[in-house]
C-alpha cells in the first residue's frame, strides 16, 4: 500500500507519508505490530516512533525474501482515538544504485507500506489494523532521499502532528493504492537491525573564509550527521561529506557519484533538532555550509550506524600502532556491516562482494556474534547462484559494469560458498547452519570441476587472481605477480577439502569421501604444474608460496624450501607487502607455521609503504581498500577504487588474535581452545579475550626475566591445551589459571 498518484519512475521522487486513524473501544491488554515495505519505512503510532532500527527493513533478494519486523506497541496505544503512520523512503528497492550513475527501479517502481497491528483487548477479543484501502497518503517533508545521494529536507512542510488522531482536518491526505505479495516471501531476520550504535562529536570545527564550517570527528566512520539549530525560515543548511581532505577541502573523487549531501531547510519555528531519515555516509570529514550563526561542536553530532551485532572480541598489545591497526580493522567491519557484508560504505558500490567476506570471516565472527547476519546472507548467496553452480561477485546481483556482466565464475570469490560457512560452524559450532548451505557449496565444488575436467586445473575463464597486488597498475587491480590460474586451482583444492570436512560433519559420508579425493588429486595436478623440481613456484610470488603453503598443496620435503623462498621474499622487499586480497590474509600463518615467526612479525611492523602499519602512521582509522589510498606524499592514488574503508586487508587481525593474543578454537564453537602465544617483533605484552557460545576465553600474557607470565580462562563446559614458550602442552580445565614459565619449567 502507497501513494496513488502519478510519478516519473526514472526520475527523482519526493517520498511519501502514509496514516491510517483508527479507534480501540476497549482497554488494551497487549499489541504487536508486523511490518515490512518495499523501499524503506519509519513508523510511527499516535506521534511516538515505534523501534529504532534504520534503513529497515534492509536489503535482501527481495523477489525472495522480505524480512518484516516485530513491535510491541501496547504502550503506544490508547483507548479511543488512534494514529499509526509511517515514513517511506526508497532505499536498495527502487532508488538509484550501483555503478556508473547507478540504475534505478531494480526491484520494481512501488513504495509501498505492508503492516499489520494486532491488538487484544482486556476482554479477550481482538482488533487487527491492515494496510489497505482505507489508509491516506500525502506527500513529506522529504523532498528527495537517496542512499548514494542524500537526503533534502524542508522543515516549513512538516507538521510534528501528522501521525496522531485528526483534530478539525486532516490536510491534504489522498487515496491510496494497494498491491499484492507472495507472503511466502515475507522472512523473519536472523539478526539484529541496524541502529545507531555509537555518537561521536567533532574534534575540531574551523570556519573558512567564505563562512563555510569544516568538521573533523576524528574517525572515519559510518552514518549521518544530527544537527541543532536555529534560525530565518527558508536558511537553506548544505552538509557534505568525505574520508579524508585533500588541500584542506573534502577529497570527493573517492566517491565518484555517490554525492553525500543532505540539505535541511529551516521552518522559523525555533530550534530544530533533525537528522536524515534514509541515508548513510562514510566520511571523517564534513563540510557545512549556510549555518546562520557560528558553530560550536557540541550543535552537531556523528552517529554511527551499523548492524547492532554483539562485539565479542578485542585485543590489545605493547605496541601501539598495532593497537591502532586493530581498532582501524573493528572500525571498518563496523562501517561495512550495514545489514549486509559490504566492500565500501561510501562511493557509489556498497556490495556485498562475495571475496572481501570469505577473507574476512574469521576475523569478522571473532570480533562480533555476525551468525545471524551471515546466515542472512548465506541464504541470499544461495539464492543468486546461478543454475551452474556459478556464485555472483556481488549478492544480491544487480546490474553491473561490463567486467561484472555477465557473471562469471571467479576463485576466491565463489568459494565464500564452501569456506564461508564452514567458518561459522568452526566459530559457534550450529550445524544446521552448515546443512543449510551444504548444497550451495556442493553445487560450487561441482561447477569447478567441471570447469577443471581430467586435468583438476582450474586454468580457464575469467579470473582476478591476487587482486589489489601493490604491484598491479592503479587501473588495472587484477595484473598482480601471481598467475591468476595457479590461484584459481588452489582455492579448488581448498574448497574441495573444506567440502569433504562439512560432508563428514553432516554424516555424508559418500560424499565426504568422493570430495577428500577430488581435493587430493587437485593438489597432485597443482604440484605438477606449479611447483618446480627445487619447491620454487612457476609464480615467484609471495602470495604463491602463501597460498601454496597454507592451503597445504605441498608435500613434506617442498615445504621447507618453499617457505624459506617465502622468507627471502619477503625479506627482499624489506618487509613490506607484496600481496593483495587472497595473499594478505594467509601471508603471516604461511610464515608462522613454518619456521619464520621473525619475518611475519617484521612485515607486521613494518612502517613504510605498502605495510599494514604505514596507513596507521598516514593517519588511518579504518583500512583501506589499497594499500597506498593515500600515498607518501599526500597524495591520493588516482585509481577509480580509492576507497579508505574496506576491511579484506584487515584480515591480518585473525593472526593477532590467534598468534600474537595466543587464543584458538580446536572444535566447533570453541569447546577446545588452544592457548599458544607467539611473541616476537619486540611485543612485550598482550591481552586478547572472546565470548564463546560457552562463556568468556582469555589470555593474557607478559615477557618476564626468566620467561613469560600468562592468566588464562578458559569458559565452563570447555577444555584447553596450553602451549607457553619453552614448555611442554598442559591441558586445562574450565576456570581462572595463573601460570608463569619458570614455575612450569622448573616443575618439569
Amino acid at each position: 500500500m502507497g501513494a496513488d498518484w502519478d510519478e516519473d519512475p526514472e526520475g527523482e521522487r519526493r517520498p511519501a507519508r502514509v496514516r491510517k486513524d483508527f479507534r480501540l473501544d476497549r482497554p488494551v491488554a497487549r499489541a504487536r505490530l508486523y511490518v515490512t515495505a518495499h523501499g524503506l519505512y519509519e513508523v510511527e503510532i499516535n506521534g511516538r516512533r515505534v523501534g529504532d532500527e534504520a534503513l529497515a527493513p534492509g536489503w535482501t533478494v527481495y523477489p525472495h525474501r522480505l524480512r518484516y519486523r516485530t513491535h510491541d506497541v501496547t504502550a503506544h496505544l490508547t483507548e479511543g482515538a488512534n494514529t499509526i503512520g509511517a515514513w517511506l523512503g526508497d532505499g536498495w528497492y527502487r532508488g538509484k544504485y550501483g555503478f556508473d550513475g547507478g540504475t534505478r527501479n531494480i526491484y520494481g517502481t512501488d513504495q509501498s507500506l505492508i503492516a499489520q497491528l494486532e491488538v487484544e483487548y482486556d476482554d479477550g477479543t481482538t482488533h487487527v489494523v491492515a494496510t489497505d484501502r482505507t489508509w491516506k497518503a500525502a506527500p513529506g517533508p522529504i523532498l528527495t532521499s537517496g542512499l548514494y545521494e542524500g537526503e533534502t529536507f524542508d522543515a516549513r512542510l512538516h507538521d510534528p502532528t501528522w501521525a496522531t488522531p485528526p483534530a478539525a482536518g486532516t490536510g491534504d491526505w489522498t487515496p491510496v493504492r494497494t498491491g499484492a505479495r507472495d507472503a511466502g516471501t515475507l522472512v523473519a531476520p536472523l539478526g539484529p537491525p541496524v541502529r545507531c550504535t555509537e555518537e561521536v562529536t567533532p574534534v575540531t570545527v574551523t570556519r573558512t573564509g567564505d563562512g563555510r564550517h569544516l568538521l573533523d570527528f576524528g574517525q572515519n566512520l559510518v552514518g549521518r550527521l544530527r544537527v541543532t539549530v536555529d534560525g530565518p525560515a527558508g536558511t537553506t543548511l548544505t552538509l557534505r561529506h568525505a574520508e579524508v581532505l585533500e588541500d584542506g577541502e573534502l577529497a570527493t573523487r573517492p566517491l565518484r557519484e555517490a554525492y553525500s549531501v543532505d540539505t535541511l531547510i529551516l521552518s522559523g519555528g525555533g530550534p530544530l533538532t533533525w537528522e536524515p531519515r534514509f541515508t548513510l555516509h562514510g566520511f571523517r570529514y564534513a563540510e557545512i555550509s549556510g549555518w546562520p550563526a557560528e558553530l560550536t561542536a557540541g550543535q552537531v553530532t556523528a552517529r554511527v550506524y551499523h548492524t547492532d551485532m554483539r562485539r565479542t572480541g578485542w585485543f590489545e598489545c605493547s605496541d601501539p600502532l598495532v593497537n591502532r591497526l586493530h581498532e582501524n580493522v573493528v572500525w571498518s567491519m563496523r562501517g561495512n556491516f550495514v545489514d549486509l557484508p559490504t566492500d565500501c560504505p561510501q562511493r557509489d558500490e556498497r556490495l556485498g562482494w562475495t571475496g572481501d567476506i570469505q577473507v574476512f570471516a574469521p576475523t569478522a565472527s571473532f570480533l562480533y556474534d555476525c551468525a545471524g547476519l551471515l546466515d542472512s546472507w548465506l541464504t541470499d548467496v544461495g539464492i543468486e547462484q546461478l543454475p551452474d553452480g556459478t556464485i555472483p561477485w556481488y549478492v544480491p546481483v544487480i546490474p553491473g559494469e561490463p567486467m561484472w556482466t555477465p557473471i562469471h565464475p571467479g576463485a576466491a570469490w565463489g568459494d565464500v560458498a564452501t569456506l564461508t560457512p564452514w567458518t561459522l560452524f568452526q566459530r559457534y559450532g550450529d550445524l544446521e547452519l552448515l546443512h543449510r548451505h551444504y548444497p550451495m557449496a556442493k553445487a560450487w565444488v561441482e561447477l569447478v570441476e567441471r570447469l577443471a575436467g581430467p586435468t583438476r586445473l582450474w586454468d580457464t575463464g575469467v579470473q582476478l587472481g591476487d587482486w589489489l597486488d601493490p604491484a598491479a597498475p592503479p587501473d588495472d587491480p587484477a595484473a598482480g605477480r601471481t598467475d591468476r590460474y595457479l590461484v584459481a586451482t588452489a582455492y579448488f583444492a581448498h574448497s574441495a577439502r573444506h567440502l569433504a570436512l562439512a560432508a563428514a560433519e553432516l554424516r555424508f559420508d559418500a560424499d565426504s569421501e568422493r570430495y577428500a579425493a577430488l581435493a587430493a588429486e587437485v593438489a597432485d595436478a597443482f604440484r605438477r604444474r606449479y611447483v618446480l623440481p627445487s619447491a620454487r613456484l612457476t609464480s615467484d610470488s609471495a602470495t604463491a608460496y602463501a597460498i601454496a603453503l597454507a592451503f597445504d598443496l605441498l608435500t613434506p620435503e617442498q615445504r621447507g624450501p618453499a617457505a624459506d623462498r617465502l622468507a627471502e621474499i619477503v625479506l627482499a622487499d624489506g618487509a613490506r607487502i607484496s600481496t593483495g586480497f587472497v595473499g594478505t590474509p594467509l601471508i603471516c600463518d604461511a610464515l608462522t607455521d613454518n619456521g619464520h615467526l621473525d619475518v611475519a612479525y617484521r612485515l607486521l611492523l613494518q612502517t613504510e609503504c605498502p605495510s599494514w602499519l604505514y596507513t596507521v602512521t598516514m593517519g588511518a582509522t579504518t583500512i583501506w581498500e589499497r594499500w597506498d589510498s593515500l600515498r607518501p606524499d599526500g597524495t591520493l592514488n588516482p585509481g577509480g577504487m580509492t576507497s579508505f574503508n574496506h576491511y579484506a586487508l584487515g584480515a591480518v587481525a585473525d593472526w593477532l588474535h590467534r598468534v600474537v593474543g595466543g587464543i584458538s578454537a580446536t572444535a566447533p564453537g570453541h569447546r577446545r581452545l588452544s592457548f599458544r602465544p607467539r611473541p616476537g617483533g619486540g611485543i612485550s605484552w598482550a591481552r586478547v579475550r572472546h565470548d564463546t557460545p560457552y562463556g568468556t576465553a582469555a589470555l593474557s600474557w607478559e615477557l618476564t626475566a626468566t620467561g613469560m607470565t600468562a592468566d588464562i580462562t578458559v569458559p565452563e563446559g570447555c577444555t584447553a591445551t596450553v602451549e607457553l614458550p619453552g614448555c611442554a602442552p598442559l591441558a586445562l580445565g574450565p576456570g581462572d589459571h595463573a601460570l608463569d614459565t619458570a614455575e612450569l619449567g622448573a616443575a618439569a
